[in-house]
């Protein structure tokens, strides 16, 4: 299969199970699903039906304990973790619900250093450009506790993307910011996505999100249940 058909993810009855108190609680069960290059797909569903514990394995943050998943061609679940940690830093950009910032570095110091940690020597230069592409340039200085939540939320999209990832992977991405900040988050990562070129998979519980995506997934209770566009999944 050429780099040119071959899906940018491939799951193949990929599998969770995780110990719970009362013993092993199955997450996710025999995910079979591909994901092309520059698509974007939704993962949909109610709460606990497996969305973001899927993302996870797609982004090599939660170990399949069956089936396997590659992403760009290589095998995530021959990796240990360390391997992944690298291969996430080369290629892939992760945007969670929580902002997940480093609340002791201001807004560019969070975005250069993905940069820094790949060697980038005009890592700063850079993080500036990033935060201006999300109108953020002249907050660069301030610290996340000084930042509203959208605000938080930008410079969280700026980091992901400042290593031109091929594969963004967004947890929620406006789960905790009010209507408006939440439509201008959005409206840039599309933006972004169309600019550079990645791949977009996203969780959301919005309707008007999974719109926006080329085709989502629905999952219950763990297991795949409907693939299909947004234009069928909105009829």
């Amino acid at each position: 299969m050429t780099d040119h058909t071959r899906p940018v993810l491939h799951l193949s009855d990929a599998s969770l199970t995780l110990n719970g108190n009362t013993g092993p609680v199955r997450i996710l069960q025999d995910i079979t699903l591909d994901v092309q290059k520059g698509e974007t797909l939704g993962l949909i569903g109610a709460s606990g039906s497996g969305k973001s514990s899927l993302l996870m394995l797609m982004g090599g943050l939660e170990q399949a304990t069956g089936g396997t998943i590659h992403a760009l061609g290589q095998d995530l679940t021959a990796m240990n973790e360390d391997a992944l940690a690298r291969f996430r830093r080369a290629h892939m950009g992760v945007v969670f619900q929580n902002f997940h910032l480093i609340p002791a570095m201001t807004a560019l110091e969070n975005v250069a250093t993905p940069l820094e940690l790949a060697g980038e020597a005009d890592a700063f230069d850079r993080a500036q450009a990033e935060l201006d592409a999300v109108g953020l340039g002249h907050r660069s200085g301030h610290y996340p506790a000084q930042l509203s939540g959208g605000e938080q939320q930008r410079v969280a999209l700026a980091r992901a993307l400042a290593p031109r990832p091929a594969i963004l992977l967004a947890d929620e991405p406006t789960g905790n910011l009010d209507e408006s900040n939440g439509a201008a988050v959005m409206d840039l990562l599309f933006g972004l996505r169309d600019r550079y070129g990645a791949t977009l998979v996203m969780v959301t519980h919005a309707p008007e999100l999974a719109a926006r995506c080329d085709r989502v997934v629905r999952l219950r209770d763990g297991r795949l249940m409907e693939d299909q566009t947004a234009h069928e999944a909105a009829e």
